[in-house]
């Protein structure tokens, strides 16, 4: 049924408006009228002075409510990260998959598409987080799956672009042409679990086109003093989005405030968060009350949900809500090449409605 929320403060991505309804029909965005002239045929919803935004955009969530998407690659999988995305405001979400066999990360494929194919709209593509990374900076991915990319590995890969939306990779640890090809068939390659200094960093960025960087700070080259590494390459290249984790955990809120700062709309939020997982050979995720790690102790995700990341950077980094809200929607959907269809309250858009209070608790959602 199409909905008209009115009575709150209204968040489109380009202006914040009071005394005006917001038109939607599921996910579509119909249009934005004075309060007073919701047409005939929409079901009523008073927020009572509440905040009213597009649906927030998770470009790396790896599972949710249970179910691990990463380990478990299946449509319930899916299903379960979703309703967990939707829960925390991100109506839409890229389920991300760990280094791991190729067999595993294919079967991830297979599952979107079954997922796609039968209608499930939330999920906007699967993002590989490896496994071509450089095992200096693994995290808490397995050596054992790690590997380098070679020319016709990546032609493979070109061919299945209609599900693996990106890839996060070191580009110190792939030829040029590979990342090349990747591009080429539209697949987004993200820098991350990377030693690369400051100059092969640049040059990736220069050369191959790579515009993203994954968790900006978090297993990469630091910013030293004469070696400014991939993380200053990224702080310093005017085209690099790069996603940052907000819980205060991952990375410090002074470094959250100083890369805002420096890369304005091109820092963007993630979740990356995890649900447990205790069985098996591989990774093991232990829930800790603010985390998740490895049964190393190593830090392996977040219990962030992306309503929880905005309240964060509000809160603790100082960030004022209408451009915290912009990093968890308009900003990621400009990254991943969907600014044309998602991420603002405009009419056209497919964005979808949230309703959350002060505290961010969510209280409604269009879908």
């Amino acid at each position: 049924m199409r909905q008209a929320y009115y009575n709150g403060i209204v968040y489109t991505g380009n202006q914040v408006l009071t005394h005006v309804a917001v038109l939607a029909d599921g996910y579509q965005v119909l249009d934005i009228v004075p309060q007073d002239a919701i047409p005939e045929g929409f079901q009523q919803i008073d927020v009572q002075g509440n905040h009213i935004a597009p649906g927030l955009v998770d470009l790396q969530i790896y599972g949710g409510n249970g179910k691990l998407f990463s380990l478990y690659p299946d449509v319930s999988s899916l299903q379960a990260t979703e309703q967990y995305s939707k829960e925390g405001g991100a109506l839409y979400f890229q389920p991300t998959v760990a280094t791991h066999e190729p067999a595993l990360m294919e079967k991830a494929l297979a599952a979107y598409r079954q997922y796609r194919d039968a209608g499930g709209q939330a999920a906007i593509g699967v993002h590989w987080e490896g496994p071509f990374l450089n095992p200096q900076k693994r995290g808490a991915h397995l050596e054992k799956y790690i590997r380098r990319l070679q020319k016709d590995e990546a032609k493979q890969l070109a061919q299945y672009h209609d599900a693996l939306r990106m890839i996060t990779l070191a580009p110190e640890c792939c030829d040029a042409a590979c990342v090349e090809i990747l591009l080429q068939a539209g697949i987004r390659v993200s820098a991350g679990h990377s030693a690369a200094t400051y100059a092969q960093a640049m040059q990736a960025f220069s050369q191959t086109g790579i515009r993203l960087a994954t968790h900006l700070f978090n297993a990469m080259s630091p910013l030293q003093t004469r070696e400014p590494g991939l993380a200053g390459a990224i702080l310093d290249h005017p085209q690099v989005y790069a996603s940052i984790i907000a819980d205060g955990i991952h990375v410090h809120p002074a470094n959250i405030r100083l890369s805002k700062a420096i890369m304005a709309e091109r820092l963007f939020l993630i979740t990356d968060a995890v649900e447990e997982n205790k069985q098996g050979s591989s990774y093991i995720y232990l829930r800790q009350p603010d985390r998740f790690v490895n049964q190393e102790g190593t830090l392996a995700g977040s219990t962030l949900t992306m309503l929880k990341a905005v309240a964060f950077c509000v809160e603790q980094v100082g960030i004022p809500l209408d451009e915290a809200l912009r990093m968890a929607s308009w900003y990621p959907a400009k990254a991943i090449g969907l600014a044309h269809q998602i991420g603002l309250l405009q009419p056209g858009y497919r964005s979808g409605v949230i309703v959350f209070d002060k505290h961010f608790h969510l209280l409604h959602r269009s879908v």
